[in-house]
Order: C-alpha cells, then sequence, then structure tokens
C-alpha cells in the first residue's frame, strides 16, 4: 500500500452559489414591469366584467378567469423584480 496516498476534499467539488442564484431567461424573467401592467389590465378587465356584464354564467366565467389570470400573473411578475441592494 503506497504510503502518499492523496485524498481529496469534499469541498473541492462543491457547485458555486452563483449557479443556484441564477434566473432562468424566461420572458416574464426578462420584462417583468410590462407583465405586472399586463396583469393588472387582466385584473381590471375582470372587475369590469364582473360588475357591468356579468348577466350570463359565460360572461361571469370570463371575468374569473380574467381575475385569476391577471393576479398569478402580477405576483409572479413582481417576484422576477430586480431588488435594490
Amino acid at each position: 500500500m503506497p504510503t502518499n496516498k492523496h485524498k481529496r476534499k469534499a469541498s473541492a467539488h462543491a457547485t458555486p452559489r452563483t449557479a443556484k442564484n441564477a434566473k432562468s431567461p424566461g420572458l416574464i424573467t426578462l420584462h417583468p414591469k410590462v407583465f405586472m401592467t399586463v396583469g393588472l389590465f387582466f385584473v381590471a378587465l375582470g372587475i369590469y366584467i364582473m360588475a357591468f356584464e356579468s348577466q350570463s354564467n359565460a360572461m361571469f366565467g370570463i371575468a374569473m378567469l380574467s381575475l385569476v389570470a391577471g393576479t398569478a400573473t402580477t405576483i409572479y411578475a413582481n417576484f422576477t423584480v430586480p431588488k435594490p441592494k
């Protein structure tokens, strides 16, 4: 058995921390303020349809879909806005 056997440290193969925090190059992550505006537009459109145009079940369903899609888009775009340090 050789006496000069070299053992590697476990930290030598650690992944860099910058790769874990990198954003994926998606459309919403590239333009978050535009999608926040689009999401707020969908929310306003859903409230308008629900208040004035929802005499039928179909219009009520469109209003609810618009509210849900606008809220989800706005929240996701808000998470991707770069925070000042």
